[in-house]
């Protein structure tokens, strides 16, 4: 018997690994990190990957473990990576896997007040000098990646909400 999965997507730093924990808490079902989870079964960092191996190789592993985790039989919390959902049919896995898939929406000034402390650790936006550079890349970015966030079951809007009103509403969707 294949447990219940609850598939978060968005952006980065929308909040999908904290809300994600909390929520997992909440409801006792087990958290991952779909990143995290590459990261330990491959034994290196995304970033290492992607430098050694390259994005197309990481694509395959990613969409190989997105599979091997839905396929897990206790009850998951799964927070995906930001381009996980626009990759290799992904959104597809999650939908034929009979997962609950939600997205955590927030409006481009507020991705970009929340990522831009910390750039240095996002590979995609370190390089990004100017404020006002990073919200002309954020606002490409998730146009074009707003296609895949959209074919979530659920979306949420995270921009005002506290942690406990998101889970609240992600609860409520649920039910």
């Amino acid at each position: 018997m294949q447990g219940k999965k609850i598939v978060l997507l968005g952006y980065m730093g929308s909040g999908k690994s904290t809300i994600g924990k909390l929520l997992a808490n909440k409801l006792k079902y087990q958290f991952i990190d779909l990143d995290q989870y590459i990261e330990k079964q491959e034994g290196h960092t995304i970033p290492n990957i992607f430098k050694n191996e390259g994005e197309l190789y990481f694509r395959k592993k990613e969409h190989h473990y997105l599979k091997e985790v839905l396929a897990l039989k206790q009850d998951v919390i799964l927070s995906l990576g930001g381009g996980t959902p626009c990759f290799a049919g992904n959104m597809d896995v999650v939908k034929k896997g009979g997962a609950s898939s939600i997205y955590l929406k927030l409006s481009i000034p507020t991705i970009v007040k929340r990522l831009a402390p910390e750039k240095a650790g996002r590979p995609l936006i370190a390089h990004i000098e100017k404020e006002e550079d990073l919200l002309e890349f954020i606002g490409k970015h998730l146009f074009e990646r707003s296609y895949y966030y959209n074919q979530a079951e659920h979306v949420v809007s995270v921009d005002q909400e506290t942690h406990e009103q998101i889970i609240d509403s992600i609860q409520t969707m649920l039910d």
